[in-house]
C-alpha cells in the first residue's frame, strides 16, 4: 500500500489512513509531521522533501496524508494510488469541530482549542486559495496523476480516534 491521501484539512484523511491500514502496524506519515518546526514555521522544502524520502525509503507499505501540494508531488512518484478526500467545505469544518485533542500536534487541549478559530478560517477558504494546500492546488495534482486514483466525495465516518 503506497497510497497518499490528498484532502483539505478536516477532510478525513487521518480516519481514512486508520482505516486502510486496520490493525496491522504500518506506519503513517502525516505530512505535518515533517512540514513544520516548532509548530509555527513551515520547514525548509529541502528539509521537508530530505525527511518524505528518508520516510519513504525503508516503508514499502507507507500510508502518507497531508495538504501540502509540494510535498505530495514530491512523493507521487514513489505511490501506487492517489486518493483526493473532496468531500466539501462545511463538512470539514464539521469535522474539525469534532477533532478531539491531538497531542502529537498541541501541548494541551486548551492549545488546540486556542487555534481552532484560525484553522477554521484557514478551511474555510479552501476554495479560494491559491496556494499549496487549496483546491486548485489539489485538483491540478489529482488530474495530472497518470496513475490508480480516486476522488472521494464523502468523508470517512469519524472514529473515536479523530478525523483529519
Amino acid at each position: 500500500m503506497k497510497t497518499i491521501l490528498l484532502g483539505n484539512a478536516g477532510a478525513g484523511k487521518t480516519t481514512l489512513a486508520a482505516a486502510l491500514i486496520g490493525q496491522r502496524e504500518i506506519p503513517v506519515l502525516s505530512l505535518d509531521e515533517i512540514a513544520w518546526q516548532a509548530g509555527v514555521q513551515r520547514r525548509p522544502l529541502e528539509e521537508s522533501r530530505d525527511a518524505l524520502l528518508a520516510f519513504i525509503g525503508p516503508h514499502e507499505q507507507r500510508p502518507i496524508e497531508g495538504c501540502y501540494g509540494d510535498l505530495v508531488e514530491i512523493a507521487l512518484p514513489h505511490c501506487e494510488e492517489l486518493i483526493f478526500l473532496n468531500p466539501g467545505v462545511d463538512t470539514c469544518v464539521r469535522h474539525c469541530l469534532q477533532r478531539p485533542w491531538e497531542p502529537s500536534k498541541f501541548a494541551s487541549a486548551q492549545e488546540q482549542q486556542a487555534a481552532l478559530a484560525g484553522l477554521l478560517e484557514w478551511v474555510k477558504t479552501y476554495e479560494t486559495r491559491a496556494d499549496e494546500y487549496g483546491l486548485a492546488r489539489h485538483r491540478q495534482i489529482y488530474d495530472g496523476f497518470p496513475g490508480r486514483k480516486r476522488e472521494l466525495r464523502d468523508a470517512p465516518p469519524l472514529t473515536p480516534a479523530g478525523a483529519s
